[in-house]
């Protein structure tokens, strides 16, 4: 028999782009709608230091950032305005505009191969991941982060009401969370503990294959999966890939989950197995799926 290929092929490159003249910084292109060159935009009351205005494009009006600003280095000023572009994402069920000083070119990208940023960056590195191109560092940046500083979460997202019964579903199964984004285990680790479930999280999809082949190991398996989808190393769909692939792994219950806007993200998850896709970090859903997730398990 020839061996399962996985059907998590969804091709995604990088942006690189600069935010000074000397730094090359990226986004995965799967968060990019498109590219506009500098409009005029109107002025935000009261709105966050580096929202710069609003832009219309395509008839919807669009809060345009100042990356440059977001991350803490130099404001782009008036004068370079012009030779600038608006990179418009589509992430957390929010459409943003990020100005940058300059758009260099997409690239093919081997996702395995970009590697955690040092651990001595501190919390307030808006990094996901570093890569090499040319001889040159790319630094791929955490779009979920800043977002989370410009636009603050509404509280009652992040919180989750179980019932005792409920709860008793979930205290037995041991549940894994995975996900690169400080911010994001955060939100899914804040979301566990507000209702005393225990889990164990990692920032590394590789790292989460084996936690899950250890366990299975010692016989006391991983029983639910919680991970993003894209992640550099072994994102969210080869993972689920991976573990539908080992009849040592295979019965978990898997939820993905993804800053994408996107119904092709949510077609790619079923398609490699997974029993349940999210659009957007909210503690009610996540906790929701893990239910119907304990309900299967009983089942089965």
């Amino acid at each position: 028999m020839s061996p399962k290929m996985s059907k998590a092929d969804q091709s995604q490159g990088l942006l690189l782009f600069k935010l000074n003249h000397t730094q090359q910084f990226a986004l995965g292109t799967l968060k990019i709608r498109e590219l506009v060159p500098f409009t005029p935009l109107a002025k935000i009351p009261h709105s966050h230091s580096a929202i710069m205005g609003a832009a219309i494009i395509r008839g919807m009006t669009i809060p345009v950032v100042d990356m440059a600003v977001s991350i803490g280095f130099k404001p782009i000023t008036d004068q370079e305005r012009k030779d600038c572009h608006i990179i418009i994402t589509d992430c957390q069920r929010m459409v943003i505009g990020f100005l940058v000083r300059s758009i260099d070119k997409i690239i093919e990208c081997n996702w395995r191969n970009i590697e955690a940023p040092p651990n001595n960056l501190g919390n307030n590195a808006f990094l996901t991941g570093i890569t090499r191109f040319d001889d040159q560092l790319v630094q791929l940046l955490d779009v979920e982060l800043l977002l989370s500083k410009i636009f603050p979460a509404d509280p009652i997202h992040n919180r989750a009401i179980l019932t005792d019964v409920q709860r008793e579903k979930l205290t037995p199964l041991r549940i894994l969370l995975v996900d690169d984004s400080k911010v994001a285990r955060k939100q899914l680790s804040d979301a566990l503990d507000s209702i005393n479930i225990s889990y164990e999280v990692t920032a590394d999809g590789r790292e989460a294959l084996q936690i899950m082949q250890q366990a299975a190991a010692e016989q006391k398996p991983i029983n639910l999966l919680v991970s993003d989808i894209e992640m550099p190393g072994l994102d969210g769909y080869e993972l689920a890939f991976e573990v539908n692939n080992n009849p040592e792994l295979d019965h978990a219950y898997i939820i993905l989950h993804t800053s994408l806007s996107s119904e092709m993200s949510v077609s790619q998850a079923k398609q490699v197995g997974a029993n349940e896709a999210l659009t957007k970090f909210d503690a009610k859903e996540l906790v929701e799926a893990m239910l119907r997730g304990a309900d299967f398990l009983q089942a089965v």
